[in-house]
């Protein structure tokens, strides 16, 4: 898997999305860009994969994007150069997010975009020495990647501006009390961490998992009465199908459920 710019490993219902330029920071170029959001789609439409796992190989997760590359493609495409015209948006901003759960493993320098895809993804394990850091302002631009919005949302106003319009770099017990990670763990223990928090969520009914999602997202964009009516559309769906009745089935029986995503 050397020559490849980003891995993907198959772990029963689990996709490992490992982004491999390390010589580079893992700076995303245009062709990590590609194959990263090939990744999410591969995760997306297979019917056996039910979460999916991002990491990065080396020490650090990523530099952010590589500007000489990157920068002039922005410039004539806009930000579809993020991948923004792929099947499914890694950020969710400009495209559609992969409607399965996406846990993220974090390491060493993570920063830019290593931060919006934090956001983007739904739980994150962060090692104790990783350090943040969101710097676009230094270079005469802005965050486009989801940054401007969806830390004031998820952050809070005042913790996500102190990052956004300082430019500053903040470690991972900073990251955990403003709540961009869930879980801070030691060095070289948060791809296993993640992996194992994602094989519990692939152990669950996939109906019921894709349907909080969805649900959750809806209430985060459109409020919860978007969400309330989002929920009485698939409530009945979901209440009917195989994986209810084997949930009650496994309840009556004592007995760990076996879901089949039908």
């Amino acid at each position: 898997m050397s020559d490849q710019l980003v891995t993907i490993e198959r772990d029963g219902h689990v996709l490992l999305i490992g982004v491999n330029r390390p010589d580079k920071y893992n700076a995303f170029n245009l062709a990590v860009i590609e194959q990263f959001a090939k990744a999410y789609e591969e995760l997306g439409d297979d019917p056996e994969l039910r979460v999916g796992v991002v990491y990065a190989h080396g020490k650090n997760f990523s530099a952010g994007l590589d500007l000489a590359e990157v920068g002039p493609a922005v410039q004539k495409d806009g930000p579809d150069a993020l991948g923004g015209d792929a099947k499914y948006d890694p950020y969710g901003v400009y495209g559609t997010p992969v409607p399965k759960p996406i846990v993220m493993a974090v390491q060493g320098i993570a920063f830019t975009l290593s931060i919006e895809l934090a956001l983007a993804s739904d739980i994150v394990i962060a090692a104790d020495d990783v350090r943040f850091r969101q710097l676009e302002i230094g270079r005469g631009i802005l965050p486009f990647g989801g940054a401007t919005f969806r830390a004031p949302a998820s952050l809070g106003w005042g913790n996500a501006m102190k990052f956004l319009l300082t430019g500053e770099e903040f470690g991972a017990q900073e990251a955990y009390r403003i709540g961009l990670v869930q879980e801070v763990v030691a060095p070289g223990e948060e791809l296993a961490r993640a992996t194992a928090i994602a094989q519990v969520i692939a152990a669950q009914a996939p109906l019921g998992v894709q349907g909080t999602l969805a649900n959750a997202r809806i209430g985060r964009r459109e409020g919860p009465g978007a969400a309330a009516a989002h929920l009485t559309e698939i409530l009945p769906q979901v209440q009917a199908s195989e994986d209810a009745v084997e949930g009650v089935m496994s309840f009556l029986e004592r007995r760990d459920a076996k879901f089949t995503g039908r």
